[in-house]
Order: C-alpha cells, then sequence, then structure tokens
C-alpha cells in the first residue's frame, strides 16, 4: 500500500507541475521550487527494487523460510525449541501461502505504475528507464509463475480490467522472454541512462546505473528461462532464446546483487538475521543435502556457509509412552545414520534412562534431515547440528556487513551455459563454463584457500566429466548450490532436474514416525504454493486456471516440471 501511494502521490504531483498554466506562474514565483526539469524516474527506482528483491520480515518468514528454503533442502526446521513442527511450510496454512500469494501479486501495481510513467508518451520518458523496468518485470513474473503456475499476466497491469485472466506458463514464458528481447534491443550499446538529472547512478541498489550489466542480466534471465522451459509440452523458443542470450552476453564477471542497508528498518527490508532475531525460537538448521553436497566433495564454501554444530554433551532422555518406547530404538538409529553419513566425530552411550550423546564442540558440520516428524524430532537436538553462517544470520543494526540477495549471479549464468551445451542449445566449451561457473560461485561466499580451490577442481565433482545425463547432475547440483540463500530458484532448480537426489527423494524410503507425511502433500514433493484470497475477488478466472493445470494444491505440478 505504501508503494502504491508513494507512485500515486508522485505521479499527481507530476501532472500539476507539467501542467501548470502561466497564470499560476505568475501568482507563484518561488525561485527554489522544483520543476519538470528537476524530476526523474531514478527516483523510484531504489523502492521499487526493494520491493522486488528486499522482503521485509513477513514477507522472508512466511515466504522463503518457511515454504522455499524448507522444499529447496537448504534450511531446515530447528528442534524443540522450534516454534514450529516438521510440517511447518510441508502442510498447507490460508495464513502463510495467503500472506505470500498477496505480497508477490501486489507489486504488480507499482511495478506497472513505473513503467508506465518511463514508457514512450509516459510523463517522465526514458527508454533506458523503460529497459529497466521490463527487466525488473521479467525478474518479477519468472519467479511469480514458477511460483504458481498459471498467473494473472496479459491482463495483469490493465486498469479497465478488474478480474484479469490466468495465462498459461507457456505463454507467460514467450511473453516474458519477448519483453527481455524488447529490453536488450533498447539497451543496445548504451551505458547509462542519461544525463544531468537521468543518470541513475546510486539509486540503482544492484547496477549503480550500469546498463551494460543490466543488459546482461537480461539476458541470463532469457536463458535462465529458456532452459527450465526446454523439453516443456508445446516448447520451441528454448534453443532460440539460448543461443541468443549467449550470443549477446550473459552475467560472465559480474554478480547482480541487492545489498540491504545494515542499518535499515528490518520491517521495510529484512536480512535473515533479522528474522533469527526476531523469533529466537524459530530457529533453523542448515538442511542435510546442503551439508552433505559440501562436506561429502570437500567443498571449500562449506565453512564460508554454515557454522560447525555446537556439540558438547546432549542428554537424551528415553520415552516412556507406549509409542515412543516402540519406536526409540529405530529412531536412535536414524539419528546415528544421519550422523555417520556426516562423517561426524560423536559417541552415544545407552544408560537405562537415557542416550547420552558426546560430540567435539565446533568441529562437526552435520546437516538437519528435512521433514522430521515430531515423534522424532525431540531427539534431533539443535546443538547437534549445523546453523547458516554468520554472514546469513547477522541481525541489522549490528554494525556488520550483511549478506545480499542473490538476483543472479556469474557463478549460475557460466553454470546455465555449459547445461546449454550439454543439452545442444548452443556451441562452446561446456567443461570450462562450468569451472569459471564454480570459480565465481566460491568467489561470491569469499573463499581465499586456492588450494583447497584447485583440489575441488580437480576432483570429480569440481569436472565436467561421465554421460550427458552425469554432466547434467552436476550442472544442477552447482547451480543449487550457487543459489542458496535464494530458495525460490533453488526449488525451482530441484522441481526441473530431480537433483540433488537428496533434496526430492528424501521422504521416499522413511516411514511417517520419521519424516512427516502429513497435509495435501502425503509424502510428494512440493511442486507449487497455492494461490491466496482470489477465489471470491477473481472466482471464474481463478476456477478456469485450475481446470487447466490441475487442483489448486501443493502437489501439483507445474508445466515445465520433470519432478
Amino acid at each position: 500500500m505504501k508503494n502504491k501511494l508513494l507512485i500515486f502521490c508522485s505521479i499527481f504531483f507530476i501532472a500539476t507541475v507539467i501542467s501548470c498554466t502561466d497564470d499560476f506562474n505568475e501568482i507563484n514565483e518561488q525561485p527554489d521550487a522544483l520543476s519538470a526539469s528537476d524530476l526523474s524516474a531514478k527516483y523510484f527506482v531504489t523502492d521499487l527494487q526493494q520491493g522486488l528483491w528486499g522482503a521485509n520480515t513477513f514477507g522472508m518468514w512466511l515466504g522463503n523460510i518457511l515454504h522455499a528454503d524448507l522444499f529447496s533442502g537448504q534450511n531446515a526446521q530447528g528442534y524443540a525449541q522450534c516454534d514450529w513442527n516438521g510440517d511447518a511450510g510441508w502442510v498447507y496454512s490460508a495464513f502463510w501461502q495467503g500472506f505470500t500469494y498477496s505480497t508477490i501479486a501486489n507489486y504488480n501495481s507499482p511495478l506497472t505504475s513505473f513503467t508506465n510513467l518511463v514508457k514512450k508518451d509516459g510523463a517522465l520518458e526514458n527508454d533506458q528507464f523503460y529497459a529497466i523496468a521490463l527487466i525488473m518485470k521479467s525478474s518479477f513474473y519468472q519467479q511469480f509463475t514458477d511460483m504458481y503456475g498459471m498467473v494473472p499476466y496479459s491482463e495483469a497491469s490493465d486498469p479497465t480490467i478488474k478480474t484479469p485472466k490466468y495465462d498459461d506458463q507457456i505463454d507467460i514464458y514467450k511473453g516474458v522472454i519477448a519483453e527481455l528481447n524488447e529490453a536488450i534491443a533498447l539497451i543496445g550499446n548504451n551505458t547509462v541512462t542519461g544525463k544531468g538529472i537521468e543518470l541513475l547512478g546510486s539509486n540503482d541498489i544492484v547496477f549503480k546505473g550500469d546498463m551494460q550489466k543490466w543488459k546482461q542480466l537480461a539476458n541470463s534471465l532469457k536463458l535462465r528461462m529458456a532452459l527450465r522451459a526446454h523439453g516443456a509440452t508445446g516448447e520451441n523458443f528454448s534453443a532460440t532464446a539460448a543461443s541468443e542470450a549467449i550470443a549477446s552476453g550473459v552475467l560472465a564477471d559480474s554478480d547482480a546483487l541487492f545489498t540491504r542497508d545494515p542499518e535499515i528498518n528490518q520491517w521495510t527490508s529484512a536480512s535473515y538475521g533479522d528474522i533469527w532475531a526476531t523469533w529466537p525460537g524459530s530457529r533453523w538448521n542448515v538442511a542435510e543435502p546442503m551439508i552433505n553436497a559440501l562436506n561429502l566433495n570437500n567443498d571449500p564454501r562449506l565453512s564460508m556457509v554454515a557454522q560447525p554444530s555446537k556439540g558438547g554433551v546432549i542428554t537424551i532422555t528415553k520415552p516412556t509412552d507406549s509409542d515412543g518406547v516402540a519406536l526409540i530404538n529405530s529412531h536412535i538409529a536414524f539419528l546415528k545414520n544421519t550422523l555417520d553419513t556426516a562423517g561426524a566425530t560423536y559417541t552415544i552411550v545407552d544408560n537405562s534412562t537415557n542416550f547420552v550423546v558426546t560430540m567435539p564442540a565446533n568441529t562437526n558440520y552435520v546437516g538437519l534431515p528435512m521433514r522430521l516428524s515430531p515423534k522424532i524430532k525431540r531427539y534431533f537436538n539443535f546443538d547437534m547440528f549445523s546453523i547458516p553462517a554468520q554472514k546469513i544470520i547477522q541481525a541489522k543494526n549490528q554494525g556488520k556487513e550483511l549478506f545480499p540477495h542473490i538476483v543472479m549471479s556469474a557463478g549460475e549464468s557460466h553454470l546455465m551455459v555449459a547445461q546449454a551445451i550439454v543439452e545442444g542449445l548452443a556451441s562452446g566449451d561446456a567443461a570450462s563454463h562450468y569451472q569459471l561457473g564454480i570459480k565465481h560461485a566460491m568467489k561470491l561466499w569469499g573463499t581465499v584457500d586456492s588450494t583447497a580451490e584447485s583440489t575441488y577442481l580437480s576432483s570429480s565433482m569440481g569436472t565436467l566429466s561421465g554421460t550427458n545425463d552425469v554432466k547434467l547432475e552436476k550442472i544442477a547440483t552447482q547451480r543449487w548450490i550457487a543459489n542458496y540463500t535464494n530458495g525460490w530458484e533453488a526449488w525451482s532448480i530441484v522441481r526441473k532436474t530431480g537433483y540433488p537426489k537428496t533434496a526430492y527423494s528424501i521422504a521416499s524410503s522413511a516411514t511417517s514416525d520419521i519424516i512427516s507425511l502429513g497435509g495435501d502433500l502425503n509424502g510428494a514433493y512440493p511442486g507449487r504454493l497455492r494461490y491466496g484470497d482470489v477465489y471470491g475477488s477473481n472466482g471464474a478466472n481463478t476456477q478456469d486456471a485450475l481446470t487447466k493445470q490441475g487442483a489448486d494444491v501443493m502437489s501439483t505440478k507445474l508445466w515445465w516440471a520433470k519432478k
């Protein structure tokens, strides 16, 4: 609502200034007053970026943490101190998912207002700002449709249409790629948005007004969508889109990062640390698939993204209820297997009334299994498992740097080029791009041990070898790692590829007393989020979408999804 009001007031002000009469100017001469020449679209860009990439506390909590981060296999819920059972996020909640849908969908309003300001014949017409608007719109709709499937797109920005139709995902993809093409053409060889008041500069939190980097981001988004659509029913544009994007130039040496101000209010733009600090009972651990993917391959990013388990002496009281007594041996066996798989150093002593687990302090990296049932979760003490690195969980107003939101990284761009080559959508040296992708992804996390990096790049995981299926699994896994803290994209990678397998198939071999199988998923992997409160406001179009796409449940697969 604040964004809408700001845009509305700004437009009203602009219209007032521009339409002033001569009589008015004669009567009201104010030497220091603003004129139309003092106005620029650049003053709206920061707020627009913040709305798209800088989620507030509730948005990050209910969106990223309770859904995308869990589904992607990168983070998992904490133990008994946590306010949530293992079902959190996996079981449908009208409040959690409804809030997320409303938050995301409402962004279209300020985005449309800005686009109308800067487009041809707009009050602040500027083709470079218009290109930025199209790229931000594309980033928004890529995430929006990849979260829900069919969403309003073609009619969503028309103020005369109160109940816009839902577009098929394939049509949204085609439309977004067309808008990216338009933006790329508008930018051309331009490097800035204009001169003087029209120079964007520091108002652009992502690229500081560098239009060539915006062009590279557009190409990277175009390539991401081409790869995601490739092989889906009716798709006939991926090869062209992929080859065009690579030829035009993706983000090869620069990252598109949204850097949150470390001192501003978390209710405007939150960091992960704000969630950690505000709701200490809702702490979370790094999930088992993430830790094991790094730990078992001696990845130097491990210590950059996670902290070792606190460890110490941990007492697990044996249950006295009949259900607990019957299950305790299998539950402790599952705990041991989790610790052993992570290569942890520990001992477990079986006493008459308890188990005593002893782990060296701050030594082991152990990921928490995903989707633990409340029946077993009581034995998975928080101190036995890794938490995110301090740079991730650092709250604002501490005088310390915050880890940025990853919009698109050079690491992922190179990995996507490698994928396009392996899939036959482009030509080139896939192995070289694969290693460049890993190097850039490591650089983003600040790895400094060149020997460790070289060792990793010479390992089986660090080299792109094997069959095409093996190569694609490696690429998908590396793209997934490169998007740590960007759960929405990491989740999409798992749904499209089925990799890493541990993120997708974790529930397949476990019983319901170990893995929570409740809710509308019934053990299935989440394919989408459910729509919000749209049945009353746009019921007919919503029902039409469900007829085409499938039921409004979390297990419904999207058009492009393999898994």
